[in-house]
């Protein structure tokens, strides 16, 4: 019975773990960088990203607190 409940949650994992692969592709491939004359500028503000969210991330699309507000 335990092997079930088991199996169970494992398939339940992978089909969270698909959802969320297919949902940050998904993400990615709609969210393109605006950039203009080398600098890239937040989706959300406008602002230009400075390099250290640059380097810490080099796809980003947002600055920081446009980030964690979107998320």
């Amino acid at each position: 019975m335990s092997d079930q409940f088991d199996r169970a949650s494992e398939l339940e994992q992978l089909h969270r773990d698909d959802a969320l692969a297919n949902q940050q592709s998904h993400n990615h491939q709609i969210e393109q960088p605006y950039e203009h004359d080398g600098v890239r500028y937040c989706l959300s503000c406008h602002c230009s990203i400075g390099t250290d969210r640059l380097v810490a991330n080099l796809q980003a699309v947002r600055c920081v607190p446009c980030q964690q507000q979107h998320e």
